[in-house]
């Protein structure tokens, strides 16, 4: 898959490794920014390298660089809340 706006990947990299979050803008450099909203699954909103990264067959509807409120309310509407909540065991 390719990384694309409103793709939810999990991190498998790092203190969040198992948590879900969203590519909300590419960054170029084999890096995109994602965001989980922190509210939502723990993750802020940083750059991550696509290789840290396992891509799912969801995806929602948001702009390029929308907002955590946006976010969060595309996960809602996509009825994706539960999902998001749940951490993915991640074999280091």
């Amino acid at each position: 898959m390719i990384e694309e706006i409103g793709r939810i990947v999990v991190k498998t990299r790092g203190r969040e490794a198992g948590l879900k979050c969203v590519i909300v803008d590419t960054a170029g450099d084999g890096t995109v920014i994602v965001t989980g909203p922190k509210q939502l699954t723990g993750v802020r909103r940083r750059k991550a390298n696509l290789m840290h990264l396992v891509f799912t067959p969801n995806k929602i509807d948001i702009k390029r660089n929308a907002s955590d409120e946006e976010v969060t309310s595309a996960i809602e509407k996509a009825g994706l809340i539960d999902y998001m909540k749940k951490r993915v065991e991640v074999n280091r």
